[in-house]
């Protein structure tokens, strides 16, 4: 479970990361990692987008599930002001739990360091 501090809540929220942040995809989810300056408390944040197209109620919330757990260890490893959109991809019903673990962080890593490159002005 994630600590209350560490959940997107707001649709503008994913709206900004999904839009202005960098993406890496893999093939059970999509990472979008974006900062926000403006937040005031310096703690990462992370939201989760499991549409239809994953199947019924049960397997999204069994992927949901999945990948928040997946997530809680990965946090310090995120920018003090980090928000992260997880968009679960079809192919993540049928994944394990190893494998959607394993493709969050490989995900995560590859978009942290899209997200410096993009910062610091390098391709």
């Amino acid at each position: 479970m994630l600590p209350a501090a560490h959940r997107l809540r707001r649709s503008v929220d994913f709206e900004r990361a999904v839009r202005r942040g960098a993406r890496a995809g893999r093939s059970t989810v999509v990472v979008h990692l974006a900062e926000d300056d403006a937040q005031r408390d310096g703690v990462p944040q992370v939201g989760f987008v499991v549409s239809k197209a994953v199947g019924n109620a049960v397997h999204r919330n069994l992927v949901k599930r999945r990948l928040r757990a997946a997530t809680a260890p990965r946090l310090s490893s995120l920018p003090a002001n980090g928000r992260v959109v997880v968009r679960a991809l079809p192919a993540s019903a049928d994944a394990t739990y190893d494998e959607l673990s394993r493709d969050l962080e490989r995900g995560l890593e590859r978009a942290v360091v899209r997200w410096n490159q993009r910062r610091d002005g390098s391709t």
